[in-house]
């Protein structure tokens, strides 16, 4: 079992949502997030005042996913998030432990589904 964590674009979350689903990726948590990497924010000016703008929006993405369909998440995002410019974002691959099913106490691999 892994953990999938993406950081991207919030314009391509539908685009990601849509390329998962093609793949039978259906459970998905979505968060919004602020960070920065190589494109280090921008400059603005707000009434004669000059701001930097260093953490940039983005939306997170937590998959949990069972070990034969980690590539076909990784090529879901990588599929959807992908413009082609700095910004694009990033996908971590994290080992997980366990997943417990809260309603039917479920554990493992039948819990993520």
């Amino acid at each position: 079992m892994k953990l999938i964590i993406a950081y991207i674009k919030p314009e391509r979350l539908n685009a990601v949502k849509q390329e998962l689903f093609k793949r039978e990726i259906y459970k998905i948590s979505v968060t919004t997030a602020l960070g920065c990497g190589r494109q280090k924010g921008y400059t603005k000016s707000y009434r004669g005042v000059i701001n930097e703008v260093n953490l940039l929006k983005k939306v997170r993405l937590a998959i949990g996913v069972n070990d034969d369909y980690v590539d076909k998440t990784i090529e879901a995002i990588k599929a959807g998030a992908c413009t082609g410019t700095i910004g694009d974002g990033k996908i971590f691959v994290l080992p997980m432990e366990q997943c417990i099913r809260i309603r039917t106490g479920e554990r493992g691999t039948e819990a993520i589904g």
